[in-house]
């Protein structure tokens, strides 16, 4: 059962009101025959970037709500393809990164989005920068990563992502969210702290971020629009404590943060291959934030 602290202020004396969640079968997941994605490209806020994005399409007609998915450091494709990937552009169109060859995890969730009636956006904030292979664990500090980091680049292609996704009529304008993993989980709380009070992204769902000084504008975060940060306890990576106390210090200051802790639950426990489902952890925790996830933003209505 995960812990569910609606206060993260209170988490210290380990008081954690743990609430009921019915699980969803497989069913929730999709198919491997599920459309795949759109190609779109759209510029990024930084004014000289043009982003590759993957947008997976509800089947019936719009408008639609809207999510963006901010994928982590490996980036958006698979490690059985992304290797030698450099460049992906509208002018250099990658063979092997590419719409058809996204990590599973992200065409899941992109398949699971639209099939709840969402438009969901993936955007490769490394491709267009040369960087399509993204980069392996514990390698922060590499100075290769500089122009894709989470606090001054990366949120500007969010903040590009929503102003695309609210010029096009199928998309409901006031209704678009943010999901992200990792490194992306840690650039969706800079959006939302850079976004302030201002009509923004509605929520964030944040996976096993990074909330270390690092990876984060401010140590208190300010956000108006509510936050659902989602971590593991075994989580070998990053540190579910330092967010734990980055919500918490957040939550005092006035922002909307709930913080979900899976126990036994690693790094991408959402991963739906079976090197990660084979914990049994893991599998709990998928099956929980597919119900959580949907039901995070559903509830926010026009």
């Amino acid at each position: 059962m995960p812990q569910f602290i609606r206060n993260p202020a209170h988490a210290a004396g380990m008081t954690h009101r743990a609430i009921p969640i019915v699980l969803l079968m497989l069913t929730t997941l999709p198919t491997a025959a599920a459309a795949a994605p759109d190609t779109v490209f759209f510029p990024s806020a930084d004014g000289k970037t043009e982003i590759v994005g993957y947008l997976f399409r509800p089947q019936t007609p719009g408008p639609h709500p809207a999510i963006v998915l901010l994928h982590g450091r490996g980036g958006p494709y698979s490690i059985n393809v992304n290797k030698d990937c450099t460049l992906v552009s509208q002018t250099n169109p990658s063979a092997a990164c590419n719409a058809g060859s996204l990590s599973k995890r992200h065409a899941m969730w992109g398949q699971y989005w639209a099939g709840h009636g969402y438009f969901a956006l993936l955007p490769d904030s490394f491709g267009p920068r040369g960087k399509a292979h993204g980069f392996g664990r514990f390698t922060h500090d590499d100075p290769d990563r500089t122009d894709v980091n989470e606090k001054t680049v990366r949120p500007l292609d969010a903040e590009g992502a929503l102003s695309w996704l609210r010029s096009q009529n199928e998309i409901s304008g006031n209704r678009i969210f943010l999901q992200g993993w990792s490194n992306g989980g840690s650039t969706a709380l800079n959006v939302m702290q850079r976004q302030g009070p201002t009509s923004g992204y509605r929520a964030a769902l944040v996976f096993y971020p990074g909330c270390g000084p690092a990876a984060l504008l401010a140590q208190t975060l300010r956000s108006a629009a509510p936050i659902t940060m989602l971590l593991g306890t075994d989580d070998e990576e990053v540190s579910p404590d330092r967010c734990r106390d980055v919500a918490s210090r957040s939550v005092a200051a006035g922002s909307k943060i709930d913080v979900v802790v899976y126990p036994g639950a690693t790094h991408d426990f959402d991963d739906p291959g079976r090197r990660r489902q084979s914990n049994p952890a893991n599998s709990a925790a998928l099956q929980d934030v597919m119900v959580r996830a949907i039901a995070a933003v559903d509830g926010l209505k026009d």
